[in-house]
């Protein structure tokens, strides 16, 4: 039976790899699978082995067909592009826990009713209603209400680069077939202060004990934490608490772990157990075992709903299910089997968390501890069980974490040994006891003020964390292997050779560049600009992408790429102008990638210049060589820094990169005057790529100066339906009649170049990793 749960669980992972859903007649294949169950039963030898691979076979396809019946339900359930930018009235309930920021109120939206006419079919979109522009900023969407609003959509399209966040598979998982915004003409109005329905009241319900936890810790540092292990609201948490939580390895243990619904499960288990055999009349009618395990189970599915239902809740949930029946008909608990159970009902329900890092980080920790405990003859002491643990997950995670994230924390093990029993056994109980007592809300946070110090202060150690190239998979499934081999109970052969197979993994390959050649790649950062160029033996990032309302480009998209490609260290970083799509990212690729220069067209005293690294103005004649590669800064003149009606966008750094007669041209946002100035300046500007001044704007990209330039290849940096309506058609008209290939990072995701002696090789990276649950690309 195991086996055939592991199938079906592969034939839902098989269809998530697809780039297109299958034809319906493909189903049609079935029931010639299923004829394999009419084989009888009793032969031996190869009819046997033949038997039961035809029974997997069946199981794998089985999960195949019902991710691809799922999938289909879903897709359907999205905004047709024919509605993008139409005004709907909707009638619904606010989802979830709604997030307020610098720029409004952010809530999930269950549609109930369509009120315009002929309106698309909707089940859930993302909204966010912004702030006015005048006036008080207090939030007026609470969960479980349910509202009349107008609102205007757009398709879910993320930004596309290689081992990225996939926004769109994340909103495809939450069922959000939209994303928008509230329109205020005509004014929303709230129709019921709580929906009638389950969801919602789960909902309201969290909602209050979150509202309840804030009012009463105020502005406490870890007032966050505490929701999150109440409430599983993890983005109540700072992103500079998320960040220190995660370079120590602790960040499994501040949301809703496995661990802490398992502690919750046991404590009503037992004590419900203990007061039952006290109460002779119970106890002779229902043994206190069995009415333990029943209270068990309650608490484990009360904690992990009001947590929100996340993977490693339901994955605890299902185990605790299944080692609850064993126990109730007295047989022998069996963990592994519970487990391939548990991963086998969590994919039923939810075939999409098969790609999320948390299903892997969730169930993989559980193998690895199950692994080193269950069955072994040997008895370790307490202290030696422990360490034995903490190894064994912390190596079986490495491969995944250097798969998904580029990084293993080194303190995590010595960072766990404190933190899971203070979390688990102390700050926990005391959060959720606050439900009841809320004065001990103050007593939690003040335990995780005193925890969390210790966490950043482990954190800030530059060695805290491992960074390494994205593995390939080959490399990540032979040190899998290699774990299981030297996790082997002691005196299996060969052990100490198991860890030979971690060598690749430790030690990527890695394509390497010769003198004279380089490469550009337009990382897809949605509106707005950044550019890696490498050379042989240096590297140099021009512009960092924007800054979001908590976030920006840099932490999120430019930084993790740098990792994920092996860039260890930037030589040199150019900020073109003082403009949030270029500039915004900047502060966190200089916190999180070792620099050696910047170069700005920002204006004295910006507070990006702060901390640094050698900040030189951009000036005209600025020149230097990489690995024979000529870079050169061709404006703004040295003379218009003194010039006081200049407007921002025309001190862009204008960068030329170039190597015999292949060569790179980024004008940034410079405008009309700009681009006259280096008409005018006698400066080769011919280019075999240029990416496109202000994102394709009406502005720049003057007739004369593309005639001049006669680029092969014209670069977009601009975000899917923008408001700017980047890049505009005269633009886009204007390098056709030229012959340019036109690229752009909305609708081709990171753009990568070559630059090598047979000529310019250009790549996209959305075409060759298409999957079905991407966005077709449409213009406006």
């Amino acid at each position: 039976m195991r086996a055939c749960l592991v199938a079906f669980c592969c034939g839902i992972g098989l269809l998530q790899l697809q780039s297109d859903l299958p034809s319906v007649r493909l189903l049609g294949l079935l029931p010639l699978l299923s004829a394999v169950l009419l084989l009888p039963r009793a032969q031996a030898g190869g009819y046997v082995i033949v038997r039961r691979a035809g029974i997997l076979l069946l199981c794998a396809a089985l999960g195949f067909a019902w991710a691809a019946w799922r999938a289909e339900l879903r897709l359907a359930e999205r905004l047709p592009a024919s509605w993008e930018g139409a005004d709907l009235e909707l009638v619904g309930v606010v989802s979830e826990l709604p997030r307020v920021d610098a720029l409004g109120e952010r809530f999930a939206f269950d549609v109930e009713r369509i009120l315009t006419p002929g309106g698309p079919l909707l089940a859930r979109i993302q909204l966010t209603r912004y702030w006015p522009r005048e006036g008080t900023r207090i939030p007026t969407v609470r969960a479980g209400e349910r509202w009349r609003l107008t609102v205007r959509l757009k398709r879910v399209y993320g930004t596309h680069n290689p081992h990225g966040f996939d926004l769109e598979a994340w909103m495809l998982e939450r069922g959000v077939g939209a994303v928008g915004y509230v329109r205020e003409t005509p004014a929303p109005q709230r129709l019921a202060a709580r929906a009638h329905t389950p969801d919602a009241w789960v909902d309201a319900a969290r909602q209050t004990i979150r509202d309840r936890i804030f009012a009463t810790l105020g502005d406490a540092p870890y007032a966050g934490v505490i929701a999150a292990l109440v409430i599983g609201d993890q983005r109540s948490i700072p992103d500079a608490q998320w960040r220190a939580f995660t370079r120590t390895g602790v960040n499994h243990l501040l949301s809703i772990s496995g661990l802490h619904v398992t502690m919750i499960a046991a404590l009503a288990g037992w004590a419900v157990a203990f007061a039952w055999r006290r109460v002779p009349r119970a106890a002779a009618r229902w043994p206190a075992r069995q009415a333990g395990l029943v209270a068990a189970v309650m608490a484990a599915f009360a904690y992990a709903l009001l947590a929100g239902y996340q993977v490693p809740a339901q994955r605890t949930l299902y185990m605790l299910i299944a080692l609850a029946a064993a126990f109730w008909g007295r047989r022998e608990p069996r963990p592994f089997g519970a487990l391939v159970w548990a991963a086998f009902v969590v994919l039923l329900i939810d075939p999409w968390a098969v790609v999320s890092a948390g299903f892997w980080l969730s169930f993989g920790a559980m193998t690895a501890i199950l692994w080193v405990t269950f069955g072994r003859v040997e008895r370790p002491s307490a202290l030696s069980g422990w360490v034995t643990v903490q190894g064994a997950v912390t190596l079986a995670l490495a491969p995944a974490l250097l798969l998904l994230f580029q990084q293993v924390s080194l303190v995590s093990p010595l960072a766990n040994a404190v933190a899971i029993p203070v979390v688990s056994w102390l700050i926990t109980p005391l959060a959720l006891l606050g439900t009841l007592v809320p004065g001990l809300w103050q007593l939690a946070a003040w335990l995780m003020a005193g925890l969390g110090q210790g966490l950043e202060w482990a954190g800030s150690l530059s060695w805290a964390t491992l960074t390494r190239p994205a593995p390939d998979g080959w490399a990540v499934a032979l040190a899998l292997c290699g774990i299981v081999w030297g996790l082997m109970p002691r005196g299996f052969p060969l052990r100490p050779l198991a860890w030979l197979l971690w060598l690749p993994l430790a030690f990527p390959a890695s394509v390497k560049l010769l003198p004279g050649e380089f490469t550009a790649e337009v990382i897809d950062v949605g509106q707005g600009t950044s550019v890696l160029i490498r050379t042989a033996s240096r590297t140099l990032l021009y512009d960092t992408g924007a800054a979001f309302a908590e976030s920006d480009a840099g932490a999120r998209i430019v930084a993790p790429y740098l990792r994920a490609s092996g860039v260890a260290k930037l030589d040199g970083v150019i900020v073109s102008h003082d403009d949030n799509d270029h500039s915004g990212g900047l502060r966190s690729v200089l916190r999180d990638v070792p620099t050696g220069w910047l170069l700005h067209g920002l204006p004295a005293g910006s507070p990006l210049l702060i901390d640094a690294p050698a900040p030189r103005r951009c000036m005209r004649g600025q020149h230097w060589h990489w690995d024979g590669v000529r870079f050169e800064i061709l404006n703004p003149r040295p003379r218009a820094w003194r010039e006081t009606g200049r407007r921002d966008n025309d001190f862009s750094c204008v960068l030329r990169v170039s190597r015999g007669g292949r060569s790179l041209l980024i004008t940034g946002d410079a405008e009309r005057r700009g681009e006259l100035e280096l008409l005018e300046s006698g400066l080769p500007l011919a280019a075999t790529v240029l990416v496109a001044g202000h994102h394709g704007s009406r502005t720049s990209s003057l007739p004369e100066f593309v005639e001049r330039v006669r680029p092969a290849y014209a670069a977009f940096a601009v975000g899917y339906r923008n408001r700017f309506g980047h890049p505009h058609p005269e633009v886009v008209a204007r390098f056709r009649s030229q012959g340019s290939v036109l690229l752009r990072s909305d609708r081709d995701g990171l753009i990568r170049l070559r630059f090598g002696e047979a000529g310019v090789e250009a790549s996209q990276y959305r075409a060759t990793q298409r999957r079905y649950w991407q966005t077709p690309f449409t213009r406006e």
